[in-house]
């Protein structure tokens, strides 16, 4: 199975919150309304500068991910 690169993820109990999961190397939690970012693994040291780098090109896309969903949402091409 070949799983996307983010996916949407919702939760009752933080019902103003937006989570967008990041399913590729480095996996990742980022709460969009915070910008908060939780890692779903160990980053070795050594790969830590190059994760930083790479990290605001991927907050970016999640946040690019996220606005194409709510608009394919509004424009009713997931129903």
């Amino acid at each position: 199975m070949e799983l996307p690169k983010f996916v949407l993820a919702d939760n009752t109990d933080y019902a103003e919150d937006i989570f967008i999961v990041h399913l590729d190397f480095p996996r990742f939690i980022i709460n969009l309304n915070t910008d908060d970012v939780e890692f779903l693994e160990s980053i070795e040291e050594s790969e830590e500068s190059e994760i930083e780098a790479e990290m605001e090109i991927l907050i970016e896309e999640a946040g690019a991910f996220y606005d194409r969903e709510m608009l394919r949402y509004g424009e009713g091409e997931l129903e």
